[in-house]
């Protein structure tokens, strides 16, 4: 497989990822804000349960398609290791959020909706400075 190729399923799958990483705390939010609607509260779970799983798929995906970048076409420099760090920042967030799922699953309360809701942005200035390496290659 070619470069280009490799490269554009890295990306696809990074993409995919990143949609669970936006919408599994929107989930949360939407948990906290059904209250007592038990009906509402089990879809909205079974909705974060599938979607976590489906993220973790995207980004075994994605680091496998990145490894190949990195060690088969030898893609290195200093700024893909500060990109590096920011995936594991956006990983441990990714989990947190799985785990605050399955607090709330367990019967667990949950953080108040405006907590969330600031939570919910913070991926976004990750992923700035994520793509911002990716593009200059800055260092």
């Amino acid at each position: 497989m070619g470069y280009l190729l490799i490269k554009s399923l890295h990306i696809v799958f990074v993409i995919a990822w990143m949609a669970t990483v936006f919408y599994l705390p929107r989930i949360l939010i939407n948990i906290v804000e059904a209250g007592n609607e038990p009906a509402v509260k089990a879809r909205l779970e079974l909705m974060g349960r599938r979607l976590y799983k489906f993220g973790h798929g995207m980004f075994g995906m994605a680091v496998l398609f990145g490894l190949v970048l990195w060690f088969y076409f030898h893609i290195y420099g200093a700024w893909l290791h500060a990109k590096l760090a920011l995936v594991a920042v956006m990983l441990a967030y990714y989990i947190w959020s799985g785990r605050l799922l399955k607090r709330s699953m367990a019967g667990g309360a949950l953080p108040p909706s405006r907590t969330l809701r600031i939570f919910n942005e913070l991926p976004v200035l990750v992923l700035l400075g994520i793509v911002y390496l990716v593009v200059g290659k800055s260092f």
